[in-house]
């Protein structure tokens, strides 16, 4: 029996406009792609996702990569707070969910400047029963450890939980820690996978 659903934050409960934010912001395509490698295609991404660098040290490694897009990497990041915004269900559906009995967390690869900057598109986290950021314990998905701290920190049950994340890798992990997982197309999809668990 489920009873507990855990939702990534990303492209799941929020929307991330990376190509359409550097548009917004006068970049070329082929800028927002060079961007895009020397920032989030990066392993120095992956060290920053799991808390190991600040947002000032993250920057200055990407920038290392590509010098030549000094500005260009400190425009992008200098203001991202129209980047990510939330999904207009998330919170109704979040209350729909804990008004049936389920007990909602998240568990995300949500980064810290993230965090800070679009602090008004998490507005759904307050209603939620709390969760995992990964870059606060060190951990990234689709790393085990990440899972199995989720269910030790808050007493979890691997067989009542369902994973819903929008990146199959990512869901596929969760599974082989024993949760039930739904990768995440829409909501209506995910909805009716929750249905077929028994999550009405």
């Amino acid at each position: 029996m489920i009873k507990n659903i855990i939702f990534d934050i990303g492209n799941v409960l929020t929307d991330f406009r990376w190509e359409g934010f550097l548009r917004d912001k006068g970049f070329s395509d082929e800028m927002i792609r060079r961007i895009a490698k020397a920032s989030v295609g990066s392993p120095g991404w992956a060290e920053y996702d799991r808390g190991n660098y600040t947002d000032e040290e993250v920057l200055e490694l990407l920038i290392a990569n590509d010098p030549e897009i000094a500005d260009q990497m400190h425009k992008a990041f200098d203001d991202i707070t129209d980047m990510v915004t939330p999904r207009a269900y998330a919170i109704p559906w979040i209350k729909q969910l804990k008004q049936k009995g389920y007990r909602v967390l998240y568990l995300s690869n949500f980064s810290h400047i993230a965090e800070v900057q679009c602090a008004d598109a998490l507005s759904f986290m307050p209603y939620m029963d709390g969760g995992i950021l990964s870059y606060k314990d060190h951990l990234i998905k689709p790393d085990p450890a990440i899972y199995r701290l989720i269910m030790a920190r808050y007493g979890l049950v691997a067989d009542e939980c369902v994973f819903l994340d929008d990146t199959l890798v990512n869901v596929e992990a969760a599974r082989a820690e024993g949760m039930h997982g739904i990768h995440f197309v829409s909501k209506e999809q995910s909805e009716e996978e929750l249905r077929s668990l028994g999550v009405d």
